[in-house]
């Protein structure tokens, strides 16, 4: 990470200075590079041996893209930079790999395989995830694009072959029973018999139905299934895997209608879970779809819940669990403008973190009073965190809630049996 930090950094003092490092005086006189180090050494807080080298790559990446575009001119073969996951065989974290554009992805992936050992896997650009019987072209695979190659499941060692292909089968099955599934209840309307037949409703924070076309019904619910499948996967650190369902739930939700993702914020804690599996993977050299998808849930996250939270504060009458959505956001915001360079956003995005985070620590003596009140752990953490370590504040809001799930439970009773077979599927927006 701090060597992407001085490269970015550089990069902008060059782009200051206009100076071009792939030409001339800089290739022929290697004194005018120490010259140039020497410069930005006082403009920045790094040694000169780091300056020396970090200008010395950033001259041969460019040099290597240049060459890569004129080869690309003349004969029509492109070159890629593939971005390979870590493994104990593997040393090297960016590869080159030349290519014609006019084949398929699942041709890139036999020889991506053949070369590097990886068997189950995805290639994702910018985001998405590249369709196997597709042509890279028709794509937007472009000379000098930068791809992440996705192990499904990570091989180890190959005394535990056997056991890793075993593993991976059950992940590709998962995969597709998890897959059908969702395909199967999102095409279910809720005419059948309750009983027997389940189906998923999409509902808003208070749980009332939302009226929604089928076409974007059924994208909806594939979405935050696949979205659910993603996050536990998460929890279980298995962040490859998880990031695989996550891009699944991204494709989904792009199916929807514009406005309605700018109106629920699971579309919002969706940028977030993929950026965050980006930081575990080491992959936030896909800088820009990181930074894009952060604009994205920030934007949805102010639209949903109001400047200063405001609306949401007037909603549910608290923040607290949504304070932690904001904790992720500002860590990650911190994470990607260190790397880009920006030394001072990074502090500034620090410091709201710091401020946030001491806010939601739980004061084990609150915690305390809370439990001796008939608190279980989570309703006392819950609910500390949702008011702001007050204690008065925080049975008052549990005893709110509880008259409210009574009521709600009141009316469910005087309805008609069927709606007792809708599932819910869980988010802050949607539901």
């Amino acid at each position: 990470m701090e060597e992407k930090h001085m490269q970015s950094v550089l990069i902008a003092l060059l782009r200051q200075d206009r100076v071009q490092l792939w030409t001339e005086p800089f290739i022929s006189d290697q004194q005018k590079i120490q010259e140039l180090a020497q410069k930005y050494v006082s403009a920045t807080e790094f040694t000169l041996e780091e300056v020396i080298s970090t200008l010395e790559s950033i001259r041969a990446d460019t040099s290597r893209k240049d060459e890569g575009n004129k080869q690309f001119k003349e004969t029509a073969v492109a070159s890629l930079e593939l971005h390979l996951p870590k493994t104990t065989e593997i040393k090297k974290k960016k590869v080159q790999i030349k290519t014609k554009l006019d084949i398929t992805t699942q041709e890139l992936k036999k020889r991506i395989s053949e070369e590097y050992g990886f068997k189950h896997f995805n290639l994702i650009l910018t985001g998405k995830t590249l369709s196997p019987g597709k042509r890279l072209d028709e794509q937007n695979v472009k000379s000098n694009s930068k791809i992440m190659v996705l192990v499904v499941s990570s091989e180890q060692e190959k005394t535990e072959m056997l056991k890793n292909e075993e593993k991976t089968r059950q992940q590709d099955e998962g995969f597709q029973r998890t897959q059908k599934g969702f395909q199967i209840l999102s095409e279910r309307d809720g005419s059948e018999d309750p009983a027997t037949t389940p189906f998923l409703e999409i509902a808003d924070q208070k749980g009332n139905p939302l009226q929604i076309p089928d076409s974007e019904r059924k994208a909806l619910i594939l979405a935050m299934g696949f979205h659910e499948k993603g996050r536990a996967l998460m929890k279980k650190r298995n962040h490859s895997a998880a990031l695989s369902h996550l891009l699944q739930a991204d494709e989904q939700f792009n199916k929807c209608n514009s406005a309605l993702l700018k109106t629920v914020d699971n579309y919002a804690v969706l940028q977030l879970d993929v950026v965050w599996c980006y930081q575990a993977l080491q992959q936030l050299d896909c800088l820009k779809d990181a930074r894009e998808r952060l604009e994205r849930a920030e934007d949805c996250f102010k639209r949903c819940y109001g400047e200063q939270q405001s609306r949401l504060q007037q909603i549910k009458g608290h923040t607290g669990g949504e304070d932690v959505l904001f904790l992720r956001l500002y860590l990650l915001q911190s994470l990607l403008a260190y790397y880009d360079g920006n030394k001072n956003q990074a502090l500034n995005k620090l410091r709201n973190v710091e401020e946030l985070y001491g806010q939601l620590c739980l004061d084990p003596e609150k915690m305390l009073q809370l439990l001796a009140l008939g608190f279980s752990e989570q309703e006392a953490r819950l609910g500390l965190r949702a008011c702001r370590g007050n204690v008065e504040e925080a049975e008052a809001h549990h005893a709110e809630e509880e008259g409210e799930e009574g009521a709600e439970g009141a009316r469910a009773r005087e309805e008609e049996a069927p709606s007792a077979g809708h599932q819910h599927s869980g988010g802050a927006g949607l539901q």
